[in-house]
């Protein structure tokens, strides 16, 4: 095996293994990947309407519609009316959702503290650096489908 191929095993390993913790400690919280999205959005722009939210979680006004419902079933989120156009509704954080996106960033931060924390400054930058390359190849990849799936 070459070492190009040996390189991309280990993304997939990690990028499967981080799927597979991900959905599990979501999961433990009551949610589920998608649904955590909502959260990020509101975490990072506060309370915004559905159809924002769709537009930024970039999906469709049907699917936001489903996720939300979920989140104000499960006490995350409630719907408030929106202030300047009465037919629409802000998403706004319950204090338990607000408590769960707090604690979804400090695990964050802890995670990436436990992954990068004791990797030497030049070795951490140099991999980043990899990444960011990788990245870009991968998404230029995507969007001019360069490779056939096997």
């Amino acid at each position: 095996m070459n070492r190009h191929h040996e390189a991309l095993n280990r993304l997939i390993e990690f990028s499967v293994l981080m799927n597979e913790d991900m959905t599990t400690s979501l999961g433990r919280a009551g949610l589920t990947p998608s649904r955590t999205h909502v959260l990020w959005e509101l975490a990072a722009a506060g309370p915004m309407s559905q159809r924002q939210l769709a537009e930024r979680l970039k999906v469709s006004a049907r699917t936001v519609t489903g996720l939300i419902d979920g989140l104000v079933a499960t006490g995350f989120v409630t719907r408030e009316p929106h202030p300047s156009d009465r037919r629409a509704f802000l998403v706004t954080f319950t204090e338990q959702g607000r408590r769960t996106a707090t604690a979804l960033e400090k695990g964050q931060a802890d995670f990436a503290e436990l992954l990068f924390g004791d990797m030497d400054g030049k070795r951490f930058d140099q991999f980043t650096a990899g990444l960011a390359e990788v990245l870009e190849r991968f998404k230029h990849g995507l969007a001019t489908q360069t490779w056939e799936a096997s």
